[in-house]
């Protein structure tokens, strides 16, 4: 019977819903990441998933930071870039 020869794919995980999440799990990976028990092809999967979550709990930061700066009184404005 013969092999398939079809390559591998990873499906990469969705991000988490929320900052808390993101910054939970990101946490988790560095303490991972830190322990240097980590096999090679794990490390480098973990280093990139971390790079993702940081991406996200930036842009939600970001997000965040750009409703403040409109802020008037005490109500937020509507801002057109939020998600």
């Amino acid at each position: 019977m013969a092999k398939s020869t079809t390559p591998k794919t990873t499906i990469e995980p969705a991000l988490p819903e929320t900052y808390e999440l993101a910054l939970q799990e990101l946490e988790r990976l560095i303490t991972d990441l830190e322990s240097g028990q980590l096999p090679l092809d794990q490390l480098l999967s973990s280093y990139q998933r971390g790079a993702q979550l940081m991406s996200f709990c930036k842009a939600k930061l970001e997000a965040v930071e750009n409703q403040i700066k409109v802020l008037d009184g005490n109500e937020l404005k509507n801002w057109s870039g939020a998600k």
